[in-house]
């Protein structure tokens, strides 16, 4: 039975990212299209303006335009305009799903992926080998996780075409800072917090996420906005407080503050996430979301292999997995699920603001938790489940918002 359930839970991430790769693919063949018959048209009204200066048209232009001495040049100037206008409206009609399908779509795949992801992360660090010795080498664990993340980048990246003059130095710094905020809370699970508390504390980065936009990003939101981050911070908390005695509670202020050091990092990652857009546009370019995947990912592996490097975390982690096989299969997995939701990851923050991310993000850490409740030995108290109602209504609003296509956020 855990065999089937993983190898389909294995299915589910790979059809996950099969449908992320064919439908970008899609919506980049369709450009390609709408581009071709946009400069056929262009061409075909040059043409006809070439007429104005004594050259005879060719019959088949002539048929485009109605026929009169009197008329023949507004004729050709409102072809002209013609030709201005059709472009446009070819290239909205091709840019692939409506907001509200991507919005589905990128959602979907983050929780497939990481609802599996964050059962294994806790599973890495719960395991015990025989002689009582436990994983601690978190930044070993974010050079694998990241590797696999430039692999998929690079397939995808290619599939899709790369997008030449990136600016790469803002690649880099936001890179380092999200590899950072991760190590943060690998290293809080590997010093004793249990899996539900720091989960329910990631999920409060909605409030770091904000005030990382608002300083570095130069983002304004809404009243609604506030009050639904209130919303899921005041649930998450009341989770936290609800979670009955029993079981597994060594939560070292270690730990602690590992994660808050963490929920930090998401902040000035998103600020950073900000200016990279920014920058990407001053630059007039548009990275795909392969774009986005491959390039950050790759300066997380760099950034995290120097710092494992020089903690010496290469060779321990390297050998406690070789000492114990289990645990490799387990990172493995891990390492595979977090590409497939790196790919959501990354085609949902290339089409929406950072705040819509960490949305999708916190609620996937939710039933995270849920998860964990119901299957790993940890339980709820009715007050933790009215929290959860309370965190789970400031979410699905600020998700209804968008799906309806209402614009709640000021750049």
């Amino acid at each position: 039975m855990p065999r089937s359930r993983s190898t389909i839970q294995n299915l589910l991430s790979l059809l996950c990212l099969v449908l992320v790769i064919s439908d970008a693919s899609a919506s980049n063949r369709a450009r390609t299209a709408s581009s071709t018959k946009s400069r056929s048209f262009i061409a075909d009204s040059i043409s006809l303006q070439k007429s104005k200066t004594g050259t005879s048209l060719p019959h088949k232009k002539l048929s485009q335009v109605k026929r009169g001495g009197s008329q023949t040049a507004a004729n050709l100037q409102t072809a002209g305009k013609i030709a201005e206008s059709i472009p446009s409206s070819i290239m909205s009609e091709s840019k692939g799903l409506p907001d509200s399908g991507k919005l589905i779509l990128g959602a979907g795949g983050i929780y497939a992926a990481f609802l599996y992801y964050g059962s294994l992360q806790e599973d890495v660090f719960r395991y015990t080998a025989a002689d009582g010795s436990s994983f601690k080498a978190a930044w070993f664990l974010q050079v694998l996780e990241a590797l696999a993340n430039v692999v998929v980048g690079f397939v995808g990246m290619q599939i899709m075409g790369p997008t030449n003059g990136i600016p790469l130095p803002m690649f880099a710094i936001s890179g380092a800072a999200q590899v950072s905020a991760k190590a943060c809370t690998s290293l809080a699970l590997a010093n004793g917090l249990s899996f539900p508390v720091a989960t329910l504390a990631k999920s409060g980065k909605m409030a770091p996420v904000m005030a990382g936009s608002l300083l570095l990003g130069g983002a304004s939101y809404t009243v609604r906005q506030y009050l639904q981050v209130a919303a899921i911070i005041g649930g998450t908390a009341i989770v936290s407080m609800g979670k009955k005695k029993g079981g597994s509670t060594s939560n070292s202020s270690v730990g602690v503050t590992y994660i808050i050091l963490s929920l930090v990092l998401d902040g000035v990652t998103a600020g950073f996430q900000k200016r990279l857009k920014s920058a990407t546009a001053a630059a007039g370019v548009k990275p795909k979301p392969y774009d986005f995947m491959f390039w950050t990912n790759l300066f997380m592996c760099l950034t995290a292999a120097v710092i494992a490097t020089g903690l010496g975390e290469i060779s321990t982690g390297l050998a406690f997995c070789s000492a114990n096989p289990e645990i490799f299969t387990k990172i493995v997995k891990f390492a595979l699920c977090s590409a497939v939701g790196q790919s959501f990851i990354f085609y949902t923050i290339a089409n929406f603001d950072p705040l819509v991310l960490s949305t999708v993000t916190t609620t996937r850490k939710i039933f995270s938790v849920l998860l964990s409740i119901f299957l790993k030995g940890h339980s709820l108290s009715l007050t933790g489940w009215s929290g959860i109602g309370l965190a789970c209504g400031g979410i699905v609003s600020e998700m209804l918002s968008k799906m309806s296509g209402k614009k709640t956020h000021s750049n």
